[in-house]
């Protein structure tokens, strides 16, 4: 993957993740978030693809953006749900002529409902390892893959799991980030499970994919949606730190949120992790206090002043 290995920060490289924006409001906030991004030197950037390709023109705007008129290097998802091989090969050329090198190759959830039945188009792929070799077929790019700490939700236990992105780093992905995870252990566990089955595969880049709770009852969303847990010590904290009100203490809960993540990086930059990946919401203030706690940045507020 570009740039991976020459990120500016001192430590362990860092990369964030977007959303394509759904109004002008979303849309500033991202841009904003992304000069600030570009000025910590963040390794890349990756742009999600909404189930069934509902985002295809926002997603293609926004990183046709990010290599027109920023220094970031986009990875762009495309999924697998929803569409032809044809379409598939025209959404790979479309994001090839807009200048990208890098793709993250996903099978996707159905559109909706993302825990509904999994039904490929009739003239489309069933896998994710089939678009990875789609995506080869096409161009001369850079391609990554989905990985699951905890296990994907559909997998029947972690070694079907661990075979599946064995088939797919086989395929011909360079790479892996891992969906959202709170507990070090999972992921560490991950990397054994490839180690033991396949170490000329294990070599590859897990990237761990991270994000500060700022919000009791949103992560509490993604949790469901995900199948990811909270550790209960976490889980306790934050439920303190929200209150027994009719509405949370977003201040509070943030704090215990920022700090959480901030050990949870310190154990997995100690462990050797190859990046840090941050789920971001399009906001940069909480990514941004995570990493000046780690001393990889200097402080939001020290940006801010220009000091």
């Amino acid at each position: 993957m570009d740039r991976i290995a020459s990120s500016r920060t001192p430590r362990v490289p860092f990369s964030v993740e977007f959303y394509p924006p759904r109004d002008e409001a979303a849309e500033a906030r991202l841009w904003r978030a992304a000069s600030v991004f570009s000025e910590l030197g963040a390794a890349f950037v990756s742009v999600t693809y909404g189930a069934g390709g509902s985002t295809r023109d926002r997603t293609v705007k926004v990183v046709e953006r990010v290599v027109r008129e920023t220094d970031l290097v986009p990875i762009a998802h495309l999924t697998a749900v929803g569409h032809s091989v044809a379409e598939l090969r025209e959404m790979i050329q479309m994001y090839v002529d807009v200048g990208v090198t890098n793709i993250l190759a996903l099978r996707g959830d159905p559109p909706g409902d993302p825990l509904g039945d999994w039904t490929p188009h009739p003239e489309g792929l069933h896998y994710a390892e089939e678009l990875v070799r789609l995506i080869h077929e096409v161009g001369d790019l850079h391609v990554g893959v989905a990985s699951f700490p905890e296990g994907h939700y559909r997998a029947r236990d972690l070694d079907h799991d661990t075979e599946i992105l064995l088939n797919k780093l086989r395929a011909g992905a360079e790479y892996s980030i891992t969906q959202m995870f709170w507990d070090v252990e999972h992921y560490l566990r991950l990397r054994d499970r490839l180690e033991s089955a396949d170490p000329e595969q294990a070599v590859k880049p897990v990237i761990p994919g991270l994000m500060p709770v700022t919000s009791l009852r949103q992560v509490r969303r993604m949790v469901e949606l995900s199948g990811c847990a909270l550790p209960d010590g976490l889980s306790g904290r934050l439920r303190t730190a929200a209150g027994d009100g009719p509405d949370e203490d977003r201040a509070a809960v943030r704090e215990v949120g920022i700090e959480f993540a901030t050990e949870l990086c310190e154990r997995l930059i100690a462990e050797g992790v190859p990046c840090l990946h941050f789920n971001t919401l399009n906001f940069s203030r909480a990514t941004h206090e995570v990493l000046a706690n780690l001393s990889m940045v200097p402080s939001p507020d020290v940006v801010a002043s220009g000091v």
